[in-house]
């Protein structure tokens, strides 16, 4: 299964594993999986890291290199396709990056993997919850 992960996902798996279900954690382990990862996930770890919601144990760069060290994660692109796939993408909350992430999904033939009852609901985008 190739696995785009939502934000959060990645931040648990590397700091909060406890709040991975069994069945997230298992695929997020498996050989058999792709994950991806979005350049927007990195932005909106440093946006965290800035505001003071996440502290990490050093400087975001070194932390940065070190957690994609850990795992083979994938770059998944944003690309034109999609940005226009996004003003298909019908989201309650309006988060950009939520819709970005699903349209990403959408045009990567992507399995989201999230804990956000916004997308986890959403038609058109398959999803692996974490709930």
């Amino acid at each position: 299964m190739k696995l785009l992960l939502d934000t959060h996902i990645w931040l648990w798996s590397l700091l909060a594993p406890e709040h991975l279900t069994r069945r997230v954690a298992k695929a997020l382990e498996s050989p058999h999986n792709e994950l991806w990862l979005s350049p927007l996930s990195t932005w909106e770890l440093l946006v965290l890291v800035e505001r003071g919601r996440i502290v990490l144990d050093r400087a975001v760069d070194a932390w940065l290199s070190d957690a994609m060290g850990r795992a083979p994660l994938r770059e998944a692109p944003l690309t034109h396709e999609v940005a226009l796939e996004t003003r298909r993408v019908r989201l309650s909350n309006r988060d950009p990056i939520d819709t970005f992430l699903v349209a990403t999904a959408r045009v990567l033939d992507l399995t989201l993997l999230t804990a956000d009852e916004q997308i986890i609901g959403t038609k058109g985008v398959s999803v692996l919850a974490n709930r």
